[in-house]
């Protein structure tokens, strides 16, 4: 009776370490990789937070002059610090160009970030699978 109460404890344990495993998803069935969109706005934070990390633009509507926030996911932050990016590397206050990967859902204000462009000096932080600065 005692060995079968361990063996069950031991399916349930494991049962219940695997349970992130399932709860990850892919970023392809959030986003479209090969469609992208651009925005250019004043970079208002980023949010250097598991599981991934989230900037923050707030972009200016041309015809209505209302100001919309856009949003747009990227790695983690552990990734990005073995690229050598610390959350200083976001200049929050500056002009930027972020260009992101298109939701599924079809939001232009939601993606997954792939550049961030300066407008003040020009670099660029690649921010995709293989983040790097520039």
């Amino acid at each position: 009776m005692k060995h079968r109460s361990c063996v069950l404890a031991a399916f349930f344990g494991a049962l219940l370490g695997a349970a992130p495993v399932w709860a990850h998803h892919s970023i392809q069935a959030e986003f479209y990789m090969d469609k992208q969109w651009s925005q250019t706005g004043v970079l208002t934070r980023i949010e250097w937070t598991n599981p991934h990390t989230i900037t923050w633009v707030a972009v200016k509507d041309e015809q209505t002059g209302k100001v919309e926030e856009v949003g747009c996911q990227g790695s983690n932050p552990r990734g990005y610090s073995r690229a050598g990016l610390t959350p200083a590397d976001w200049k929050i206050g500056e002009v930027v160009t972020i260009t992101c990967s298109q939701a599924r859902n079809g939001s232009k204000t939601w993606g997954f970030i792939r550049t961030l462009a300066y407008q003040s000096d020009g670099h660029v932080l690649f921010l995709g699978r293989r983040a790097r600065r520039y």
